[in-house]
């Protein structure tokens, strides 16, 4: 009998912080929203790349799919880019993210990729290079809180800048209710001898790149 309340105390202390948690991210994406919406329509939306295992839709890459193409067909930003290398898998993150989008209708010549990002803070910075030589200045950053949370204070010490258009478990829910399971040609990002980020750097400088130090800083060039 007490194993029983012990488990159920568990499994309501469970079911609390998730609901707080919940909570909590609802609250953030709200409040970073109603900061970036009054920008739209932006020129351009950075959306970070997911290590893609070959197994259909991750529910990461789903989310940030999702979202980048409701923004995209709401008008809310005028082209996508996306931005990821092979990093952990043998696919580029963002040739699967492109495939995935312009299976949801998400035309093809509004769709830039970036290749070479390992990191957050070099899916920002690499993208934001793309933006400048494209001659578009309105650029937000749309993905979840979380990662928001890792990149704020990389974009702050450089004065970078960029809005958060963070994604609404809302909106992502709703769309893949009602998306078939997407089916990609995903040998068309897939890496030939691809060698993982683990087995290339040490913890030290990958932790580095985290924070955005490999990062060769060109100011003129964002």
């Amino acid at each position: 009998m007490k194993q029983f309340k012990y488990l159920f105390t568990i499994i309501v202390v469970v079911l609390f912080v998730n609901s707080c948690m919940t909570d909590l991210y609802m609250y953030k994406q709200k409040q970073y929203y109603k900061k970036a919406i009054v920008h739209k329509p932006f020129d351009a939306i950075i959306v970070p790349g997911y290590p893609y295992k070959g197994r259909g839709s991750d529910a990461v890459i789903k989310m940030r799919i999702y979202w980048a193409s409701y923004l995209y067909k709401e008008g809310i930003a005028k082209n996508i880019i996306f931005s990821g290398s092979a990093v952990y898998t043998p696919y580029v993150e963002s040739k699967v993210m492109r495939l995935m989008a312009i299976e949801l209708g998400v035309d093809s010549n509004h769709i830039f990729i970036e290749e070479k990002a390992e990191h957050s803070t070099e899916n920002v910075y690499n993208s934001l290079k793309i933006a400048k030589k494209k001659g578009w200045k309105n650029i937000a950053l749309a993905t979840d809180n979380i990662q928001i949370s890792m990149v704020k204070r990389f974009v702050k010490k450089n004065k970078l800048d960029i809005k958060y258009l963070a994604a609404s478990i809302t909106v992502v829910d709703s769309i893949d209710q009602i998306t078939p399971k997407l089916v990609i040609k995903d040998t068309l990002a897939y890496v030939k001898d691809f060698v993982p980020i683990t087995e290339t750097q040490t913890f030290r400088y990958r932790w580095r790149g985290t924070r955005g130090k490999n990062i060769i800083f060109d100011k003129d060039s964002i």
